[in-house]
């Protein structure tokens, strides 16, 4: 069995999502001692913020309808991220970042350190208001997780990660992927939203009876 994710770091629903898959994940592997991977994939919740950002409090007030509506939204997702151990400080986060260069990152860095990238940038975000579109602020967190730094910007300098990024959102659309996160299992199951983990659970044992019968 396999997984691939459609995520942006941005996402809140997408943090608590992988979170509840990784707690299925693990609990799969306790029930059948079988380990999932899985690949992250690029999907941006809004391709039109430019490169520097936006402001995040009067750029989602004005999107969802003023502050009377954004902070019961902003409570319910702090609420629900506390349910399964995550944490979320909004009041500390002042920017809407463009996130495809912390996606050119995902695509460089090796497939088994993807996770661990994507949990630091989502952690830096989240819990610190650390601004994504600032390069200097992704290859500190990068070097943070144990990754060459240089390398990575020696690499982004260099155009890669751009080809993969695109494919990503080439293929989410012709998809027909318009919310994330976005799970595709074993290239033919989708599961969307950010499901408790029992679910996930529930999902990938029939799926795995499906693939055996």
């Amino acid at each position: 069995m396999r997984i691939d994710l459609y995520s942006d770091m941005v996402c809140p629903w997408c943090r608590i999502g992988k979170k509840n898959m990784y707690d299925a994940i693990m609990a799969w592997a306790s029930e059948v001692n079988e380990t999932i991977p899985v690949t992250f994939h690029a999907y941006q919740l809004d391709p039109s913020v430019p490169p520097e950002g936006k402001l995040f409090r009067q750029d989602m007030e004005a999107k969802f309808g003023g502050a009377e509506r954004l902070d019961p939204m902003l409570q319910r997702v702090t609420d629900a991220g506390a349910d399964v151990g995550l944490t979320f400080r909004f009041d500390k986060v002042t920017r809407m970042p463009n996130t495809l260069l912390a996606h050119r990152i995902t695509a460089i860095v090796p497939a088994d350190r993807q996770q661990e990238w994507v949990n630091a940038a989502m952690d830096a975000y989240f819990e610190e208001g650390r601004d994504l579109a600032q390069p200097e602020v992704l290859l500190e967190l990068a070097a943070g997780i144990g990754l060459d730094a240089e390398d990575i910007r020696r690499r982004l300098d260099a155009g890669e990660g751009i080809q993969e990024t695109e494919q990503d959102f080439e293929t989410a659309r012709n998809m027909g992927i318009t919310g994330v996160p976005f799970f595709v299992i074993n290239g033919k199951y989708a599961l969307s939203g950010a499901y408790p983990a029992a679910q996930f659970l529930a999902a990938f044992r029939k799926i795995s009876q499906q693939e055996n019968a």
